[in-house]
């Protein structure tokens, strides 16, 4: 339960951080329509996993806890993109490299085939 409340702790910050930091970026562009916020959120989060899964996994300096605080709750509420990304990396280094294409094709083009159907599912049922 105590692992729960790290998450979700991690996962608010995280929230948080996301949301003025995209705003910060779409304001400073004077509103863009193109979502800069959002590519900026995703590069930075896809940047710090790195860092941390090399300090987690190399160099063995973050501890069960910190890293369900930083890379579920914190980087989860930040971007899952940053998972995405961190996920396929291991895939590829562990040789998976078909495992790794595919779970780009599926994230990328199962996930945006998806948000449609929410949109027509949507549609269809309110009307």
């Amino acid at each position: 339960m105590e692992k729960l409340w790290i998450i979700g702790v991690g996962g608010g910050i995280g929230s948080i951080v996301r949301f003025l930091l995209s705003t910060y970026v779409q304001e400073k562009l004077n509103n863009a329509t193109f979502p800069f916020g959002t590519i900026v959120v995703n590069i930075a989060g896809c940047l710090f996993i790195g860092m941390l899964s090399y300090l987690s996994d190399v160099k063995g300096v973050i501890g069960s806890d910190a890293r369900a605080f930083l890379f579920i709750g914190l980087l989860g509420g930040f971007t899952t993109f940053s998972t995405f990304g961190n996920e396929t990396v291991n895939l590829i280094r562990g040789g998976e490299y078909l495992q790794g294409m595919l779970n780009i094709a599926c994230q990328l083009g199962i996930g945006i085939a998806a948000v449609i159907a929410g949109r027509i599912l949507a549609q269809a049922i309110w009307r």
